[in-house]
């Protein structure tokens, strides 16, 4: 295995160039950009919550076409050493620089095992020397909780219990806060503060099983496993349960964590969890992993009709005896909910606002899921797109926190089905399944090409394409202030709700990457630190779809325009006067483009100070499809 690249010593002179050229196995994708390390401010200064959405929009823009760029824009633009790191996209207090093309190449070929498949070949090794370690009693069992803040259908803590019950000891729920990985992995103080909530709901439903849920705060990251079997020992517990998660950093400590309590005689048992269909499961014929959709969807539910126990719901927990509650550990029962860090703290009335937007914890979710398919599933295929229509579930920031269970969403649409099918009966059923199973999908992906985690896209020959990184137009988009009203109006509403509809974060994301031409990576991050149901492996295929970089995307060519995607989805214009106060006024079809529209149109949104489009869209147009056939070389997708 070729050795693990570590980030730059602190001591190398932040100009220091060590430039690598090269070209990878496929002879089309020289890495051409320096490794130049020039820090600069960190995208997530504009966190939700901090943010004065009152505040006077970006500058007025000259509204002449200037340097034959077709913007309305003089600010100058960032060069191009190092620009990633020059923008905030690659933290070097946690991640090395950029993954090389040749290093992804590697990947591709398999030349450098996968984390999953280390961990993998890790419990394979260690079956039989964990199987002798977990025969000892102990005095608990432990289940470690993550992403999955629930009792119900959660297949670690059932067999956690089981354990348990087997050893005829008691059960302690762990949950380690890391502000570090909080910071590294992005994560919007909105998800923040819905975890906690979330944890606090959770401590009351452990608690009525008589089971303790010990929360702690370890603020290096590197010191979780460390901490995980001092409390081993501490508690003399000698099995510890936890349901997976994907991403590479993750999957490592999981691995370094089977490894280091064999060596205490304690047994670490990570399950799969957090999927419909485990990683690795489904094959192309050849025997890859599926980088397209629909036969990947074929496929999943071709599995779930042949395997119906996959979708079957574990045991229950049973609750600990009596005793353990007076026992020895009659302290884990009174612990206090740790408070976010400063950093990932909302304003009082935002948190407030939140609450009600979001309950937190898995009765909630369960009751708003129950509540869709009841009333609102059936007709989902035909009104799913239109952001101002109350269509969609509303329950991905349960799954990003795991208070839902995607089995769970699965079983129970299949059950409401006349056909018990996942991919027949009633359509608003069947297109919901499939939106849940993208989420399958975009993970499995994770797991086979771990370098979609370390800040490339999944067709890394687009490495190349020169991106624009200029703070105007980022800061234009960000805070809703484009000239494009479907796009202002998206992103005001996610600063305001923590959300966004996903029609819309295909159109804010398309536009950024397409029009402006910022690094889509800008905008996969901003959405982490605003959204309240970030998840990495969704939000990179997101983007990655929109920006023709990623797995199974549009091909390049195809650029949504933004006034066409407002008439189409959007067309009384309900969502932009919601959310575009300056263009409440504006009558009937022109609120969609009121400087194009003229008249009235354009005095009222010119007079309410709205301001006109940024770049005009025929030149944006232009100049992507220029740009990403310079990039990759053909003018192919």
């Amino acid at each position: 295995m070729p050795p693990k690249r570590k980030a730059t010593p602190r001591s190398i002179p932040p100009n220091a160039a060590s430039a690598i050229a090269y070209t990878d196995p496929s002879g089309s994708a020289p890495n051409k950009r320096s490794r130049l390390s020039k820090p600069q401010k960190k995208i997530d200064e504009y966190i939700i919550g901090t943010m004065n959405l009152n505040a006077d929009p970006p500058p007025e823009r000259t509204a002449v076409v200037t340097n034959g760029r077709g913007l309305y824009d003089e600010e100058p633009f960032f060069d191009h050493s190092r620009p990633e790191e020059r923008a905030g996209i690659v933290d070097r207090r946690f991640y090395p620089a950029e993954i090389s093309n040749e290093r992804c190449a590697m990947y591709n070929a398999n030349d450098i095992p996968r984390p999953i498949e280390v961990l993998e070949s890790t419990l394979e090794a260690t079956q039989a020397a964990r199987d002798q370690a977990g025969k000892a009693t102990g005095e608990a069992v432990i289940h470690w909780f993550k992403r999955d803040l629930r009792i119900r259908d959660n297949t670690g803590l059932s067999l956690a219990c089981q354990k348990a019950k087997e050893k005829g000891v008691g059960v302690i729920g762990l949950w380690i806060l890391s502000p570090q990985d909080w910071e590294a992995h992005l994560v919007s103080p909105a998800k923040c503060d819905f975890e906690l909530r979330s944890l606090r709901v959770l401590q009351r439903k452990l608690n009525k099983l008589g089971i303790p849920l010990h929360m702690e705060v370890v603020p290096e990251r590197k010191n979780v496993p460390k901490r995980i079997v001092e409390l081993c020992e501490e508690w003399d517990a000698k099995n510890v349960f936890c349901n997976i998660e994907y991403e590479p950093d993750e999957l490592r400590r999981e691995e370094k964590l089977v490894k280091k309590c064999l060596e205490k005689g304690i047994a670490f048992w990570p399950h799969h969890d957090d999927c419909v269909v485990p990683p690795g499961t489904l094959k192309t014929g050849s025997g890859k992993q599926y980088a397209v959709y629909t036969p990947f969807f074929r496929a999943w539910v071709a599995y779930l009709h042949a395997h119906p126990e996959v979708l079957q719901e574990p045991p229950a927990p049973t609750s600990n005896s009596r005793g353990f509650r007076t026992g020895r550990f009659s302290h884990l029962f009174d612990e206090k909910i740790p408070e976010a860090p400063d950093h990932k703290r909302l304003e009082p009335e935002f948190k407030e606002r939140l609450e009600q937007l979001y309950p937190a914890g898995e009765a909630a979710a369960l009751d708003r899921l129950q509540h869709f398919l009841a009333e609102q599933v059936g007709e989902y295929h035909d009104t799913r797109n239109f952001p101002s229509k109350d269509s969609t579930a509303r329950v991905s920031m349960h799954h990003a926190a795991g208070t839902l269970a995607a089995r769970t969403s699965v079983r129970m649409a299949r059950d409401a089905n006349s056909t018990r099918k996942l991919d027949g009966g009633n359509e608003g059923i069947r297109s919901w399944i499939s939106e849940v199973a993208w989420r399958d999908f975009y993970r499995h992906v994770l797991c086979n090409w771990p370098y979609i985690c370390m800040h490339k896209p999944f067709k890394y020959e687009y490495t190349n394409i020169t991106w624009e990184y200029d703070d105007a137009h980022f800061r234009a988009w960000s805070t809703g202030h484009t000239g494009y009203p479907i796009v202002d109006a998206a992103m005001r509403c996610l600063h305001a709700t923590a959300y966004m509809h996903n029609r819309l974060r295909m159109i804010t994301a398309s536009f950024l990457a397409k029009h402006l031409l910022l690094d889509w990576r800008l905008g996969e991050q901003f959405f982490m630190t605003h959204l309240i149901d970030g998840d990495f492996a969704s939000n990179n295929g997101g983007w990655g779809f929109c920006t023709s970089t990623g797995v199974d995307p549009q091909p390049y060519f195809r650029i949504f325009n933004p006034w066409t995607q407002s008439e189409k989805f959007d067309p009384d214009g309900e969502f932009i006067r919601e959310w575009v106060p300056e263009l409440r006024e504006v009558e009937g079809m022109a609120v969609h483009n009121p400087y194009e529209a003229g008249g009235e149109a354009a005095r009222v949104a010119e007079r309410n100070g709205y301001p006109r489009p940024i770049v005009e869209h025929r030149f944006a147009r232009e100049r992507c499809l220029r740009r990403f056939k310079e990039g990759i070389g053909r003018e192919t997708a």
